[in-house]
């Protein structure tokens, strides 16, 4: 944007929606579906309101998350001129930070003013799970000991966008958790991690010099390939594992999406690096949510 120049209404939204990051909403929509497919296929009970409360507020959280660690890896010094990855609307001046601000608390508060039926529904362990997730989306990039840059982020996905989203997902719809729900979370925890972990071996050596430490950064390149390895090829061999625990043989239809899942391990161990990598990071965010859809349609059937 020009400077002087007077955005229009079209040219905002559209810098909203750049800010939005549409290709990582599905980081936030597979753990609804598999939670709630593993609900209805073990205790045969569907509560559709909840089902579309549970799945709005997942993606508002996602898109605070998303807000905030726009405004936060700008204001830290992590994106600049050199960032490999698609643009940021903050570091970019196409919004201001103060605006991205108010972006992330309309976001965060709309995903609590969901959570108030939620709770309504869940009780107190929906409480603590909302206010854990809204407080993990800040501090990820921001507050006084930012976890990304601490090399914890990847735990933190992991958890929250994985087991934590699962297993409360799961519990809205059926009032308990069972073994199957908690072992169902982990493939989709270890494959939103995997995309997280693809986006921190492309920004590695940017993130050394900005000084955020990011688990990459201290591992050093080649960990971190076979570390995406473990993370890409480990889902598969949870699913024999819920097949035993009666979850019934449609569950192996989450093998259709191994051929991908191949591919992308054969382009990180061939060295892909830098811009070379914002491929394998869009096909590792299709390749969690082709999982995750044939998991929860194997769990329903």
């Amino acid at each position: 944007m020009t400077s002087g120049a007077v955005p229009t209404p079209a040219l905002l939204s559209k810098h909203w929606i750049t800010a939005i990051r549409p290709p990582t909403l599905p980081a936030a929509v597979v753990p609804v579906l598999v939670g709630t497919a593993a609900a209805v296929g073990i205790e045969d009970g569907f509560r559709l309101a909840v089902f579309i409360a549970t799945l709005a507020a997942a993606v508002l959280i996602q898109i605070g998350t998303n807000f905030a660690n726009d405004v936060f890896d700008f204001e830290y010094g992590a994106d600049t001129v050199d960032r490999l990855g698609p643009p940021r609307v903050t570091q970019s001046g196409l919004i201001s930070p103060a605006r991205v601000r108010l972006g992330t608390v309309v976001a965060f508060g709309g995903a609590a003013a969901i959570g108030v039926y939620l709770i309504v529904v869940g009780g107190w362990p929906i409480l603590a799970i909302g206010v854990l997730s809204i407080i993990a989306g800040i501090a990820y990039t921001g507050g006084p000991w930012p976890l990304g840059y601490h090399g914890l982020g990847d735990v933190a996905v992991f958890l929250f966008f994985g087991l934590v989203a699962v297993i409360g997902t799961y519990y809205l719809q059926a009032g308990t958790v069972s073994a199957t729900a908690v072992v169902a979370a982990v493939p989709v925890g270890l494959l939103v991690t995997a995309i997280l972990v693809v986006n921190n071996l492309r920004d590695l050596e940017t993130d050394r010099r900005a000084g955020k430490r990011t688990l990459a950064v201290r591992i050093g390149e080649r960990a971190t390939r076979l570390q995406y390895v473990a993370l890409i090829l480990g889902p598969y061999l949870v699913v024999p594992l819920l097949w035993a625990m009666d979850a019934g043989a449609w569950v192996f239809l989450a093998y259709l999406s191994l051929p991908v899942a191949l591919m992308l391990v054969r382009a990180v161990l061939a060295g892909s690096s830098g811009r070379g990598l914002n491929d394998v990071l869009k096909r590792t965010a299709l390749l969690h949510f082709a999982f995750g859809a044939l998991l929860a349609l194997g769990l329903l059937l």
